[in-house]
């Protein structure tokens, strides 16, 4: 890595704090260090915390590891944790071999001279929609694949609704939502949890609510994004949302809604998984605009990189195991398991349909 390269991670490095505390979850065992124990031995990092050594996902990585003549040790963050480790790991030339990132951060990384770009490790782009591969470009230059995308919309708990006497289909506009929310917290359950924690996740969390007052990016203190955010704080001073969505990553905010006590959550496709063994029954609602109809919602997903490595042999393996996460079978695959929509164009089948049933 060159003078240039560190000076960027420094600078990066310099706004990570207290970093020491975050807990991840690894289908290994002892640290989490980025450098494997032996030749055989490749690392990946992921941000699916949500997915044991046992899981398909998990699975589908030593899968790739087989035919690569390779073992894998795999290591799972939360998405901010892991844009932290990882930009720890790569100022002390440590870095992952595989790093699976979500979209936002790309650019963040490969500005700080993080990741190599897929030119320099031959991975091939050219089947990904270009709208979704944009999301990995800076400078000219693309620094991973995309292995899909997602989005959000609303889960609900059937049991907790019927018991407040809220018909979901009577769920049409943010009065009717709100409304539905003051019924749960009469009859004693919680309202709706969703994640604002000042980061990414909080801003890809806010956007479809932003975005269905009629807000616009280019206004962001316009009358209609501070209705937006008035409806979330609203929401906390009344008690329908609990204090604790100021911390929630997307993660944690699942957390709460798996419990069985809140109504409604706001959280995203790589949970339907989890929704099917959740212990309750639940269904799925478009994010209602303000005035009614659905809310625009972003289009979210990771991408397949590659770090840079101070021992450039290893590329070669890398590249192999790059090839087999993003091959086309292994795609679908990828996206059946994260309920995803696959990122080619031309093999796009959609399984996210939200319904009020």
């Amino acid at each position: 890595m060159n003078r240039s390269a560190r000076r960027r991670l420094a600078a990066a490095a310099v706004t990570v704090v207290a970093l020491t505390t975050a807990t991840a979850c690894s289908s290994g065992e002892g640290n989490t260090s980025a450098k494997p124990a032996d030749g055989g031995t490749y690392t990946i990092w992921d941000p699916y915390p949500q997915f044991a050594k046992d899981s398909d996902w998990a699975k589908l990585l030593d899968g790739c590891g087989s035919k690569a003549g390779v073992k894998i040790k795999r290591t799972a963050f939360d998405t901010s944790d892991l844009t932290n480790k990882a930009l720890l790991a790569a100022q002390q030339d440590n870095a992952p071999d595989v790093l699976i990132l979500d979209n936002p951060v790309v650019s963040t990384l490969a500005e700080a001279g993080v990741l190599t770009t897929t030119d320099e490790n031959k991975v091939d782009t050219s089947k990904v929609d270009p709208n979704l591969l944009a999301a990995g470009q800076a400078g000219g230059k693309t620094y991973g694949t995309p292995i899909g995308a997602n989005t959000l919309a609303l889960y609900y708990n059937k049991d907790v609704l019927k018991k407040a006497g809220v018909d979901v289909a009577s769920i049409k506009d943010w009065t009717s939502l709100t409304a539905a929310l003051d019924k749960v917290k009469k009859a004693g359950k919680k309202g709706i949890t969703f994640s604002a924690i000042g980061t990414e996740e909080g801003s890809f969390q806010f956007l479809p609510w932003f975005w269905g007052s009629g807000a616009k990016l280019t206004e962001l203190d316009s009358a209609q994004g501070v209705s937006a955010l008035s409806l979330w704080s609203d929401w906390l001073k009344k008690g329908y949302a609990p204090n604790s969505v100021i911390n929630n990553t997307q993660t944690t905010s699942w957390q709460e809604f798996a419990s069985g006590d809140y109504a409604f959550a706001e959280n995203g496709t790589w949970q339907l998984a989890n929704a099917e063994k959740a212990g309750f029954d639940y269904g799925v609602l478009p994010i209602p605009g303000a005035d009614g109809g659905n809310a625009a919602a972003p289009t979210g997903g990771e991408f397949v990189t590659v770090p840079v490595q101070g021992d450039t042999a290893r590329y070669a393996t890398t590249r192999k195991l790059v090839s087999c996460l993003t091959s086309t079978q292994n795609l679908y695959d990828t996206d059946t398991t994260l309920s995803y929509v696959a990122p080619p164009a031309r093999s796009r089948t959609s399984r996210w349909r939200p319904t009020p049933s």
